[in-house]
């Protein structure tokens, strides 16, 4: 029971409580609301043969206007000799501005970070990014910098070894398997779907009359339902999982349907991406976005191609408002490059990074992948966008089914395609496993591919 004292100071705390909750809604908007984004593209590490893309995303959620805003960026110390980019900017009401530069890694190799400082009148932010710059010969930083990461493959033939597991993983072994990756420096993570809906594809379905029938991985209000996983909130288990880690996750808005880069998937796009924002986008590790529709490297008809510009266009003026500096990225594969060059012009106006795959496998009578990767390369350094490699470490087996890839073919790959500024792989969930997982699903192959790598990983950090 509480003494005569302590109720009054009690009451005198509930009072107190009132008065402050009785303050006009209206003057708490009246005050200036910012929030700060830092991005480095790529993030680290990265060679000393790149330029970096540095990205400041400043959103005023008030309903003034931030008539000035100094933003200023440091390598190392705030001092005036280590300013690397200084500019003043005015923020809208409920608005977004992206405050970038690029800078030339070379001649900086080492340790560095990079330290962003935004003063208005009444406010004072800063934020700072580690960015590890490697002597190197080449692009790229000879290693797996990430993974692509599936709640549950898409097809149950590729899946065959591991899909029945990877619905039983729980919150803690999803954890495990982002330290597994973390350990070998894999601190990329490209989320492959966030809604399973496999057997839709572009031009071959009803969805516009009948409705959008996919199911979601995490618990969204937008659809009825979830994937049958051990886990309630896969999406949150990554993203946590992340943030302590300091990983960077791309978070993967589909599958609306294969290939479908339509108006109406345009509309279910943004509608995701608005819920995933609101619900995530708190995250440290949230990085950017990617794009699961994929896309052949011909980039399909001329209604498909029109339809894949004006899809990115959009959709990147729509995500631009709660996060201007969070890239986008889109994956489709290498092949059938010749006479799609002017639609990449186009399109890499209005997509951040291009990830694309099978450099390894080019079909007979098409470039070589070394001249895909060169053609690729030439079209992103006009676009001033940024060109990564999505590697394949699996092989497929009987009926399509995905096996880990041996090491000498994915160490191959590494050293052939020296273009790239991040090399990414298809996938670690059911190619790859630490031995000390609690779950390992795809099996021990699945280790020896994972132990191979790190005895090579384990071997730049010793150069």
């Amino acid at each position: 029971m509480l003494s005569r004292k302590n109720t009054s100071l009690f009451f005198l705390f509930i009072l107190t409580g009132i008065l402050f909750s009785c303050i006009p809604f209206q003057q708490k908007l009246n005050k200036d609301h910012l929030n700060i984004g830092l991005t480095l593209i790529p993030p680290s590490p990265v060679s000393n043969k790149i330029t970096l893309d540095i990205r400041a995303g400043l959103k005023n959620y008030s309903n003034t206007q931030i008539k000035n805003a100094d933003v200023t960026f440091y390598l190392d110390k705030k001092s005036t000799k280590n300013i690397l980019n200084q500019e003043q900017v005015s923020i809208a009401p409920d608005s977004a501005v992206l405050v970038k530069f690029s800078w030339e890694t070379a001649g900086n190799e080492g340790k560095h970070r990079i330290i962003l400082e935004v003063i208005t009148d009444n406010q004072h932010f800063e934020s700072e990014k580690e960015i590890i710059i490697l002597h190197s010969e080449t692009r790229s930083t000879d290693r797996i910098d990430g993974a692509w990461f599936g709640f549950y493959h898409w097809s149950e033939d590729e899946g065959k070894y591991w899909n029945s597991e990877i619905k039983k993983m729980t919150d803690t072994q999803w954890d495990e398997m982002m330290s597994a990756q973390s350990k070998i420096g894999m601190n990329i993570i490209v989320i492959q779907e966030i809604f399973r809906n496999p057997t839709a594809y572009a031009h071959k379905h009803t969805m516009e009359q009948d409705g959008y029938k996919g199911i979601p991985y995490y618990p969204s209000t937008l659809y009825p339902g979830k994937v049958d996983l051990a886990s309630e909130d896969p999406l949150e288990a990554i993203l946590a999982a992340a943030d302590k880690n300091n990983m960077h996750v791309f978070v993967g808005i589909g599958l609306y349907a294969w290939f479908d880069f339509s108006a109406e998937s345009l509309r279910w796009h943004k509608k995701v991406a608005d819920e995933v924002w609101q619900k995530y986008g708190h995250h440290p590790s949230f990085y950017g976005w990617y794009i699961s529709e994929v896309q052949d490297g011909g980039l399909g008809t001329t209604e498909d191609r029109e339809n894949i510009v004006s899809f990115f266009r959009e959709f990147k003026q729509h995500v631009y408002k709660y996060g201007p500096d969070k890239p986008i990225m889109l994956a489709t594969n290498s092949h059938n490059l010749r006479g799609a060059e002017p639609t990449y012009r186009e399109l890499l106006k209005h997509l951040d990074i291009l990830c694309p795959f099978a450099f390894h496998r080019m079909p007979e009578h098409d470039l070589t992948g070394e001249q895909a990767a060169e053609k690729l390369q030439l079209l992103a350094d006009e676009a001033e966008a940024h060109l990564w490699l999505d590697m394949e470490v699996f092989e497929f087996a009987e009926k399509n089914a995905l096996v880990p890839r041996p090491i000498d073919g994915v160490l191959s790959d590494l050293h052939r395609f020296k273009n790239f500024e991040k090399i990414l792989c298809y996938q670690f969930p059911g190619l790859m496993n630490s031995p000390e997982m609690s779950i390992k699903p795809g099996g021990e192959r699945t280790v020896k591919l994972y132990l191979d790598y790190k005895k090579y990983y384990d071997s730049l950090q010793k150069e």
